[in-house]
Order: structure tokens, then C-alpha cells, then sequence
């Protein structure tokens, strides 16, 4: 016999489907639309951006690759992965000092650094490019680098260390009871206990970084440094008639950071969810 609960939770679940389904195509469809639009010929495009193309131009994406986008795209992998390993591993390493081992000012140090939180980047935009001008370090790889770094660790202690904070002592002391000292204990116990939410801040990080317009655009002017967002700008203004190319090198930058994504979605809302909800 149907009961009235019965079908108040057959409906829901309806409910819930249909819209996941409808938000499927919401996130889905910008991004089809723009792979399509990358095949099509710029009279194709503006006659009808909304059908698929009559003759599949795949050069399109050849032709985006061979006008910078392969450069950009280099770029862009080497800042990101530089940054996000240097400020994963000292965000890690400042949550493990700040949980596991009993420092002086340990409060203080902690509030210096969730201070980092407050400041705006645009803020200290002109003393900074006047410091790196000073240093030498404009216009290179390392400004980016220290940049991307130096704003993010802040927010990657604060999650790193929440998680931390709910794992037991009991740990390292059976570590240091093994003759483990604190350094080996962190590579090799902690650190593997804290996955999720390393994977989370990873891809946190490189989100943040493969996306990055401000910096990327002012601390970088030569064409071998510029990363795909700048890049891809550049490419508009230089071809900004062949908007089939245009949407081929965006489809291209793109396909990384989804792929990366859909890799480690399994950790990222577990170590989100017990990072941020402790």
C-alpha cells in the first residue's frame, strides 16, 4: 500500500534529480557551446552561435596552439605547479608547528598569519611591483612564484591546520616512542593521514593560480612569461576578428584544470567538509 510519506519521498527524490540534472546543464553547456564555437568558421559563429557547425574545423585548435597558447600553457603549468607544491608544503608544514609542536607565541604566530587573510592584493599592488623592481625580480618567473605563494599560504594553513587539529596525539607519540623525530613523523605520518584535505588545498591552489589575471597581467610583460588568462587576452586583441581560434585556445586552457578536477573531486569535499567544519 502507497502511503502518503511514501510518495512525499518518491517526489522529492524527483525533486532532487531533476535538479541536479538541471544544474548538470547550467555548468555543462557554457562549455560545450564554447568547444563548438571552436570548430566553427567565423562567419558560422555569428550567423548562428547557438548550432553545431556545418564543417568541423578542427585546425582551429592547431592554429590557437601555434599563435602562443602552447607557450602560455607551458607557462601556466610551471607557475602552478611550482606555487601550489611551495605553498602546500609550507602551509603544511606552519599547521604542523602550530598543532603538534609546543612553541612560544604559538597564539600570536597563529593570528600573524590568518592576518595574511585581511589583506587585499590590489592593496599592496604598487609597493610590491616597486619592492620586486628594487629585487630585480620583475618580470620573471620568480615574482609570480613568490607572489602566488606568499597570498596563499594564509588560507592553506587555516584549512590545513583545522584539519589537523581533529587528528590524535596518540599518533605521534607511538611515532616518537619508534625513535621518530618530529621531521620524520610529519613526512611520514601525519602528512599521509592528512591526504584529503592536502588534495583539496591542491586543487584550491591551482584553481587560484590557473585563473589568476592581476598579477600574472602586471608583474609579466614578456610573451614567454605570460600565463594563459593574460595570454589568451593578448590573443583576442592581436586576432580579434578570428573568434573561432579565440574560443579554441580557452576550450585548451580549459581541459587541465577540469581533468585535474574530476581526478581528485573524491578528496575534495571530504577534506573541505572535516577541514573547514571542525
Amino acid at each position: 500500500m502507497v502511503t502518503r510519506t511514501s510518495v512525499l519521498m518518491i517526489l522529492g527524490r524527483v525533486f532532487v534529480q531533476a535538479f541536479l540534472v538541471a544544474l548538470a546543464i547550467v555548468v555543462i553547456y557554457p562549455l560545450l557551446w564554447m568547444l563548438l564555437n571552436g570548430v566553427k568558421s567565423n562567419s558560422e559563429l555569428f550567423a548562428n552561435p547557438f548550432a553545431l557547425p556545418e564543417t568541423w574545423r578542427w585546425e582551429n585548435y592547431v592554429t590557437a596552439w601555434n599563435r602562443g597558447v602552447g607557450d602560455y600553457l607551458t607557462t601556466s603549468v610551471l607557475v602552478t605547479v611550482a606555487s601550489t607544491a611551495a605553498t602546500v608544503l609550507i602551509s603544511a608544514w606552519a599547521a604542523y608547528g602550530l598543532t603538534r609542536v609546543k612553541i612560544p607565541f604559538n597564539r600570536t604566530i597563529l593570528i600573524l598569519i590568518l592576518a595574511g587573510l585581511m589583506l587585499a592584493p590590489t592593496v599592496a599592488l604598487i609597493p610590491l611591483v616597486k619592492m620586486f623592481q628594487a629585487l630585480g625580480l620583475y618580470n620573471s618567473f620568480w615574482a609570480l612564484l613568490i607572489l602566488y605563494t606568499a597570498f596563499r599560504v594564509p588560507f592553506t594553513t587555516f584549512l590545513i591546520r583545522a584539519y589537523m587539529l581533529d587528528l590524535p596525539l596518540e599518533v605521534d607519540e607511538a611515532a616518537a616512542v619508534d625513535g621518530a623525530s618530529k621531521a620524520r613523523a610529519f613526512w611520514q605520518v601525519i602528512l599521509p593521514m592528512c591526504r584529503p584535505i592536502i588534495i583539496s588545498t591542491i586543487l584550491l591552489n591551482v584553481l587560484f593560480t590557473w585563473n589568476e589575471y592581476l598579477f600574472a597581467m602586471i608583474f609579466t610583460s614578456g610573451g614567454t612569461l605570460q600565463t594563459l588568462p593574460v595570454g589568451l587576452t593578448n590573443l583576442m586583441a592581436k586576432h580579434g576578428t578570428d573568434y573561432p581560434v579565440v574560443f579554441a585556445g580557452m576550450a585548451i586552457a580549459a581541459v587541465p584544470v577540469i581533468v585535474l578536477f574530476f581526478a581528485g573531486q573524491r578528496y575534495f569535499i571530504r577534506g573541505l567538509a572535516d577541514g573547514v567544519g571542525k
